[in-house]
Protein backbone atom coordinates (compact mmCIF):
# COMPACT_ATOMS: atom_id res chain seq x y z
CA UNK A 1 0.00 0.00 0.00
CA UNK A 2 3.18 2.13 -0.16
CA UNK A 3 2.39 4.35 2.81
CA UNK A 4 -0.95 5.46 1.33
CA UNK A 5 -3.03 3.95 4.13
CA UNK A 6 -1.09 5.62 6.92
CA UNK A 7 -1.35 8.98 5.11
CA UNK A 8 -5.13 8.53 4.91
CA UNK A 9 -5.25 7.60 8.60
CA UNK A 10 -3.19 10.67 9.56
CA UNK A 11 -5.33 13.00 7.43
CA UNK A 12 -8.64 11.67 8.72
CA UNK A 13 -7.35 11.75 12.27
CA UNK A 14 -6.59 15.47 11.94
CA UNK A 15 -9.73 16.47 10.03
CA UNK A 16 -12.28 14.40 11.96
CA UNK A 17 -10.63 14.42 15.36
CA UNK A 18 -10.25 10.62 15.47
CA UNK A 19 -7.24 9.24 17.34
CA UNK A 20 -4.82 7.46 14.96
CA UNK A 21 -4.38 4.57 17.38
CA UNK A 22 -8.16 4.02 17.46
CA UNK A 23 -8.25 3.76 13.66
CA UNK A 24 -5.29 1.37 13.48
CA UNK A 25 -6.78 -0.86 16.20
CA UNK A 26 -10.14 -0.92 14.42
CA UNK A 27 -8.46 -1.83 11.11
CA UNK A 28 -6.53 -4.69 12.75
CA UNK A 29 -9.66 -6.12 14.37
CA UNK A 30 -11.68 -5.80 11.16
CA UNK A 31 -8.98 -7.44 8.99
CA UNK A 32 -8.69 -10.41 11.36
CA UNK A 33 -12.48 -10.77 11.43
CA UNK A 34 -12.69 -10.50 7.64
CA UNK A 35 -9.93 -13.07 7.08
CA UNK A 36 -11.55 -15.54 9.48
CA UNK A 37 -14.87 -15.23 7.66
CA UNK A 38 -13.28 -15.63 4.23
CA UNK A 39 -10.85 -18.39 5.20
CA UNK A 40 -12.89 -20.43 7.67
CA UNK A 41 -10.44 -23.35 7.49
CA UNK A 42 -7.87 -21.48 9.61
CA UNK A 43 -7.38 -23.44 12.84
CA UNK A 44 -4.74 -21.59 14.87
CA UNK A 45 -5.12 -18.12 16.41
CA UNK A 46 -3.90 -15.39 14.06
CA UNK A 47 -2.29 -12.04 14.72
CA UNK A 48 -2.03 -8.95 12.56
CA UNK A 49 0.89 -6.55 12.34
CA UNK A 50 0.62 -3.07 10.87
CA UNK A 51 3.77 -1.29 9.79
CA UNK A 52 3.11 2.43 10.27
CA UNK A 53 6.03 3.43 8.02
CA UNK A 54 5.15 1.31 5.00
CA UNK A 55 1.40 0.79 5.67
CA UNK A 56 2.01 -2.93 5.09
CA UNK A 57 -0.37 -5.29 6.89
CA UNK A 58 0.93 -8.76 7.76
CA UNK A 59 -0.92 -11.80 9.03
CA UNK A 60 0.87 -14.18 11.41
CA UNK A 61 0.29 -17.37 13.38
CA UNK A 62 2.40 -19.25 15.93
CA UNK A 63 4.03 -22.62 15.12
CA UNK A 64 6.18 -25.01 17.12
CA UNK A 65 9.70 -25.71 15.84
CA UNK A 66 10.24 -29.48 15.29
CA UNK A 67 12.75 -31.86 13.69
CA UNK A 68 10.11 -34.01 12.01
CA UNK A 69 6.96 -32.41 10.59
CA UNK A 70 3.68 -34.15 11.37
CA UNK A 71 1.16 -31.27 11.21
CA UNK A 72 2.07 -28.34 8.95
CA UNK A 73 -0.76 -26.25 10.46
CA UNK A 74 0.77 -26.52 13.93
CA UNK A 75 4.47 -27.12 13.29
CA UNK A 76 7.46 -25.85 11.31
CA UNK A 77 10.78 -27.58 10.53
CA UNK A 78 13.91 -26.19 12.16
CA UNK A 79 15.61 -25.30 8.88
CA UNK A 80 12.53 -23.27 7.81
CA UNK A 81 12.27 -21.65 11.23
CA UNK A 82 15.92 -20.51 11.06
CA UNK A 83 15.12 -18.55 7.90
CA UNK A 84 12.57 -16.58 9.92
CA UNK A 85 14.48 -16.39 13.20
CA UNK A 86 18.21 -17.21 13.23
CA UNK A 87 17.99 -17.95 16.96
CA UNK A 88 15.17 -20.53 16.61
CA UNK A 89 15.60 -23.85 18.44
CA UNK A 90 13.68 -27.10 18.69
CA UNK A 91 10.45 -26.73 20.76
CA UNK A 92 10.49 -22.92 20.37
CA UNK A 93 7.26 -21.24 19.24
CA UNK A 94 7.74 -18.66 16.51
CA UNK A 95 5.47 -16.36 14.51
CA UNK A 96 5.04 -17.40 10.92
CA UNK A 97 3.56 -15.27 8.16
CA UNK A 98 0.34 -16.53 6.62
CA UNK A 99 0.79 -16.54 2.85
CA UNK A 100 -2.87 -16.07 1.88
CA UNK A 101 -3.35 -15.32 -1.79
CA UNK A 102 -4.75 -11.80 -2.42
CA UNK A 103 -4.38 -10.98 1.28
CA UNK A 104 -3.04 -7.49 0.58
CA UNK A 105 -6.02 -6.62 -1.61
CA UNK A 106 -8.48 -8.05 0.94
CA UNK A 107 -6.80 -6.15 3.79
CA UNK A 108 -6.89 -2.88 1.81
CA UNK A 109 -10.61 -3.26 1.07
CA UNK A 110 -11.41 -4.02 4.70
CA UNK A 111 -9.25 -1.12 5.90
CA UNK A 112 -11.09 1.27 3.58
CA UNK A 113 -14.49 0.08 4.86
CA UNK A 114 -13.37 0.46 8.47
CA UNK A 115 -12.12 4.00 7.88
CA UNK A 116 -15.39 5.04 6.23
CA UNK A 117 -17.39 3.50 9.07
CA UNK A 118 -15.25 5.11 11.76
CA UNK A 119 -15.48 8.50 10.06
CA UNK A 120 -19.27 8.25 10.00
CA UNK A 121 -19.35 7.22 13.64
CA UNK A 122 -17.03 10.09 14.57
CA UNK A 123 -19.14 12.58 12.62
CA UNK A 124 -22.33 11.36 14.31
CA UNK A 125 -20.67 11.64 17.71
CA UNK A 126 -19.40 15.11 16.85
CA UNK A 127 -22.87 16.27 15.78
CA UNK A 128 -24.38 14.81 18.93
CA UNK A 129 -21.82 16.58 21.15
CA UNK A 130 -22.35 19.87 19.29
CA UNK A 131 -26.15 19.79 19.48
CA UNK A 132 -27.04 17.79 22.62
CA UNK A 133 -27.02 20.98 24.71
CA UNK A 134 -28.96 22.92 22.04
CA UNK A 135 -32.14 20.92 22.48
CA UNK A 136 -34.86 23.46 23.26
CA UNK A 137 -33.09 26.21 21.31
CA UNK A 138 -33.66 27.86 17.95
CA UNK A 139 -31.29 27.13 15.06
CA UNK A 140 -30.98 28.75 11.63
CA UNK A 141 -30.56 26.84 8.41
CA UNK A 142 -31.65 26.62 4.80
CA UNK A 143 -33.88 24.16 2.97
CA UNK A 144 -31.91 21.54 1.06
CA UNK A 145 -34.45 19.05 -0.26
CA UNK A 146 -37.72 17.28 0.53
CA UNK A 147 -37.79 13.56 1.35
CA UNK A 148 -41.24 11.96 1.68
CA UNK A 149 -42.68 15.22 2.92
CA UNK A 150 -39.87 15.86 5.41
CA UNK A 151 -37.65 18.89 4.79
CA UNK A 152 -33.90 18.32 5.09
CA UNK A 153 -32.27 21.46 6.47
CA UNK A 154 -28.65 22.51 6.01
CA UNK A 155 -27.39 23.60 9.44
CA UNK A 156 -23.78 24.16 8.37
CA UNK A 157 -21.77 21.32 9.89
CA UNK A 158 -24.64 18.86 9.63
CA UNK A 159 -28.17 18.38 8.34
CA UNK A 160 -31.35 18.62 10.36
CA UNK A 161 -34.77 17.21 9.57
CA UNK A 162 -38.07 19.06 9.77
CA UNK A 163 -40.63 16.23 9.75
CA UNK A 164 -43.97 16.76 8.06
CA UNK A 165 -45.75 16.49 11.43
CA UNK A 166 -43.65 19.44 12.72
CA UNK A 167 -44.43 21.70 9.75
CA UNK A 168 -47.12 24.38 9.69
CA UNK A 169 -49.64 23.43 7.01
CA UNK A 170 -49.76 26.98 5.63
CA UNK A 171 -45.98 27.25 5.23
CA UNK A 172 -43.94 26.09 2.25
CA UNK A 173 -40.21 26.25 1.63
CA UNK A 174 -38.18 26.09 -1.56
CA UNK A 175 -34.56 24.98 -1.89
CA UNK A 176 -32.32 27.65 -0.39
CA UNK A 177 -35.05 29.30 1.71
CA UNK A 178 -34.00 30.33 5.21
CA UNK A 179 -35.55 28.22 7.97
CA UNK A 180 -35.58 29.11 11.65
CA UNK A 181 -36.71 26.16 13.74
CA UNK A 182 -36.84 24.77 17.27
CA UNK A 183 -34.65 21.76 18.19
CA UNK A 184 -36.93 19.11 19.75
CA UNK A 185 -34.55 16.14 19.73
CA UNK A 186 -30.93 15.21 19.09
CA UNK A 187 -30.37 11.52 18.34
CA UNK A 188 -27.03 9.98 19.26
CA UNK A 189 -26.92 7.39 16.47
CA UNK A 190 -28.96 7.48 13.32
CA UNK A 191 -28.61 6.78 9.60
CA UNK A 192 -30.74 9.86 9.04
CA UNK A 193 -30.22 13.48 10.18
CA UNK A 194 -29.78 13.46 13.95
CA UNK A 195 -31.14 16.95 14.70
CA UNK A 196 -34.95 16.91 14.69
CA UNK A 197 -36.58 20.33 14.19
CA UNK A 198 -40.05 21.84 14.64
CA UNK A 199 -41.96 24.87 13.42
CA UNK A 200 -45.09 23.96 15.41
CA UNK A 201 -43.72 23.49 18.94
CA UNK A 202 -44.86 26.08 21.56
CA UNK A 203 -41.22 26.36 22.56
CA UNK A 204 -40.53 28.14 19.26
CA UNK A 205 -42.86 30.95 20.34
CA UNK A 206 -41.23 31.19 23.78
CA UNK A 207 -37.72 31.34 22.34
CA UNK A 208 -38.69 33.96 19.75
CA UNK A 209 -40.03 36.20 22.55
CA UNK A 210 -36.87 35.56 24.56
CA UNK A 211 -34.78 36.69 21.58
CA UNK A 212 -36.90 39.77 20.83
CA UNK A 213 -37.70 40.97 24.37
CA UNK A 214 -34.66 41.94 26.50
CA UNK A 215 -36.78 41.93 29.67
CA UNK A 216 -37.51 38.22 29.15
CA UNK A 217 -33.88 37.39 28.37
CA UNK A 218 -32.76 39.27 31.50
CA UNK A 219 -35.35 37.50 33.68
CA UNK A 220 -37.37 40.62 34.54
CA UNK A 221 -40.40 39.29 32.66
CA UNK A 222 -41.15 35.57 32.93
CA UNK A 223 -43.02 33.41 30.43
CA UNK A 224 -45.55 31.33 32.38
CA UNK A 225 -47.00 29.37 29.49
CA UNK A 226 -47.47 29.19 25.74
CA UNK A 227 -50.08 27.42 23.61
CA UNK A 228 -50.41 27.34 19.84
CA UNK A 229 -52.59 26.26 17.02
CA UNK A 230 -49.75 26.66 14.49
CA UNK A 231 -50.48 28.96 11.61
CA UNK A 232 -53.68 30.22 13.25
CA UNK A 233 -53.46 31.64 16.72
CA UNK A 234 -51.36 31.41 19.85
CA UNK A 235 -51.45 32.69 23.41
CA UNK A 236 -48.52 33.45 25.70
CA UNK A 237 -48.83 34.19 29.43
CA UNK A 238 -46.25 36.56 30.90
CA UNK A 239 -45.55 37.91 34.37
CA UNK A 240 -43.36 40.77 35.58
CA UNK A 241 -41.14 40.27 38.60
CA UNK A 242 -40.64 44.03 38.80
CA UNK A 243 -43.68 46.05 39.80
CA UNK A 244 -42.93 49.01 37.52
CA UNK A 245 -42.48 46.87 34.38
CA UNK A 246 -45.57 46.17 32.30
CA UNK A 247 -45.08 42.60 30.96
CA UNK A 248 -47.50 43.03 28.05
CA UNK A 249 -46.02 46.39 27.03
CA UNK A 250 -42.52 44.92 27.15
CA UNK A 251 -43.55 42.08 24.84
CA UNK A 252 -45.43 44.31 22.41
CA UNK A 253 -42.64 46.88 22.17
CA UNK A 254 -42.71 50.43 20.91
CA UNK A 255 -45.42 50.66 18.24
CA UNK A 256 -45.72 46.88 18.35
CA UNK A 257 -42.32 46.34 16.74
CA UNK A 258 -41.30 43.39 18.94
CA UNK A 259 -44.42 41.30 18.57
CA UNK A 260 -44.74 42.15 14.89
CA UNK A 261 -41.31 40.70 14.12
CA UNK A 262 -42.44 37.44 15.77
CA UNK A 263 -45.73 37.48 13.83
CA UNK A 264 -43.73 37.87 10.61
CA UNK A 265 -41.46 34.95 11.53
CA UNK A 266 -44.56 32.80 12.15
CA UNK A 267 -46.04 33.88 8.81
CA UNK A 268 -48.94 35.91 10.18
CA UNK A 269 -49.92 33.75 13.16
CA UNK A 270 -52.06 35.84 15.56
CA UNK A 271 -50.52 36.17 19.01
CA UNK A 272 -52.44 37.03 22.20
CA UNK A 273 -50.17 38.26 25.01
CA UNK A 274 -51.82 37.49 28.36
CA UNK A 275 -50.85 38.75 31.80
CA UNK A 276 -50.49 35.80 34.15
CA UNK A 277 -52.11 35.85 37.61
CA UNK A 278 -51.98 33.37 40.46
CA UNK A 279 -55.73 33.99 40.91
CA UNK A 280 -57.37 31.46 38.52
CA UNK A 281 -60.41 33.71 37.89
CA UNK A 282 -58.24 36.66 36.94
CA UNK A 283 -55.99 34.47 34.78
CA UNK A 284 -58.94 32.92 32.93
CA UNK A 285 -60.51 36.36 32.46
CA UNK A 286 -57.26 37.63 30.96
CA UNK A 287 -56.94 34.53 28.77
CA UNK A 288 -60.39 35.11 27.26
CA UNK A 289 -59.72 38.75 26.46
CA UNK A 290 -60.72 40.87 24.64
CA UNK A 291 -64.17 39.45 25.53
CA UNK A 292 -65.95 41.02 28.54
CA UNK A 293 -67.09 38.67 31.31
CA UNK A 294 -70.21 39.14 33.48
CA UNK A 295 -69.77 36.35 36.00
CA UNK A 296 -67.56 33.33 36.80
CA UNK A 297 -68.53 30.20 38.71
CA UNK A 298 -65.51 28.20 39.87
CA UNK A 299 -65.29 24.50 40.88
CA UNK A 300 -61.82 23.94 42.33
CA UNK A 301 -62.25 20.18 42.75
CA UNK A 302 -63.06 19.58 39.08
CA UNK A 303 -60.91 22.51 37.87
CA UNK A 304 -63.95 23.75 36.00
CA UNK A 305 -65.22 27.28 35.37
CA UNK A 306 -68.56 28.41 34.01
CA UNK A 307 -68.16 31.80 32.33
CA UNK A 308 -71.13 34.10 31.72
CA UNK A 309 -70.69 36.81 29.10
CA UNK A 310 -73.00 39.41 27.54
CA UNK A 311 -74.79 37.97 24.50
CA UNK A 312 -72.97 40.29 22.12
CA UNK A 313 -69.62 39.04 23.52
CA UNK A 314 -70.37 35.32 23.17
CA UNK A 315 -68.89 34.75 19.71
CA UNK A 316 -65.83 36.84 20.64
CA UNK A 317 -65.22 34.81 23.80
CA UNK A 318 -65.60 31.48 22.04
CA UNK A 319 -63.68 32.52 18.95
CA UNK A 320 -63.76 31.16 15.42
CA UNK A 321 -64.54 27.43 15.59
CA UNK A 322 -64.01 27.60 19.38
CA UNK A 323 -60.35 28.55 19.00
CA UNK A 324 -60.22 31.30 21.65
CA UNK A 325 -61.80 29.30 24.46
CA UNK A 326 -59.87 26.18 23.48
CA UNK A 327 -56.52 27.96 23.70
CA UNK A 328 -57.53 29.70 26.94
CA UNK A 329 -58.37 26.34 28.50
CA UNK A 330 -54.99 24.87 27.45
CA UNK A 331 -53.12 27.91 28.73
CA UNK A 332 -54.82 28.09 32.13
CA UNK A 333 -55.29 24.31 32.63
CA UNK A 334 -58.95 24.86 33.53
CA UNK A 335 -62.03 23.41 31.85
CA UNK A 336 -64.07 26.34 30.59
CA UNK A 337 -67.76 26.51 29.63
CA UNK A 338 -69.03 29.79 28.20
CA UNK A 339 -72.68 30.88 28.12
CA UNK A 340 -74.41 34.04 27.07
CA UNK A 341 -76.49 35.90 29.68
CA UNK A 342 -79.83 35.05 28.04
CA UNK A 343 -78.94 31.35 27.83
CA UNK A 344 -77.84 31.38 31.45
CA UNK A 345 -81.10 33.05 32.61
CA UNK A 346 -83.16 30.60 30.59
CA UNK A 347 -81.34 27.74 32.24
CA UNK A 348 -82.06 29.17 35.68
CA UNK A 349 -85.76 29.46 34.89
CA UNK A 350 -85.90 25.89 33.66
CA UNK A 351 -84.29 24.71 36.88
CA UNK A 352 -86.67 26.73 39.09
CA UNK A 353 -89.18 24.42 40.93
CA UNK A 354 -92.88 24.56 39.80
CA UNK A 355 -93.99 25.90 43.20
CA UNK A 356 -91.87 28.98 42.71
CA UNK A 357 -93.49 29.59 39.27
CA UNK A 358 -96.99 29.41 40.83
CA UNK A 359 -95.92 31.71 43.63
CA UNK A 360 -94.54 34.18 41.07
CA UNK A 361 -97.86 34.09 39.14
CA UNK A 362 -99.89 34.73 42.35
CA UNK A 363 -97.69 37.72 43.15
CA UNK A 364 -98.07 39.15 39.67
CA UNK A 365 -101.86 38.48 39.50
CA UNK A 366 -103.87 36.43 37.01
CA UNK A 367 -102.69 36.26 33.44
CA UNK A 368 -104.74 38.58 31.24
CA UNK A 369 -105.60 37.49 27.70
Amino acid sequence: MNGELIRIIDQIGREKGIDKGVLIKAIKEAVISGVKKRFSSLKRPIEIHFDEETSEIGLFTCKKVVESLQDDEEEILLNEALKIDPHAEIDNVIKVSYGIEDFGRIAAQIAKQVIIQRVREAERESVYNDYKDRQGEIVNGSALRVERGDIIVDLGKTEGILPRREQVFRESFKRGDRIRAYVIEVKRESRYPQVVLSRTHPGLLSKLFEMEVPEIYEGIVEIKGTVREPGGRSKIAVYSKVKDVDPIGACVGMKGVRVQSIVMELRGEKIDIIEWSEDPKVFVTNALSPASISNISQDDEKKHMEIIVPDDQLSLAIGKKGQNVRLAAKLTHWKIDIKGESEFKKGLEEKRPQGEEDKKEDEEGPLKV
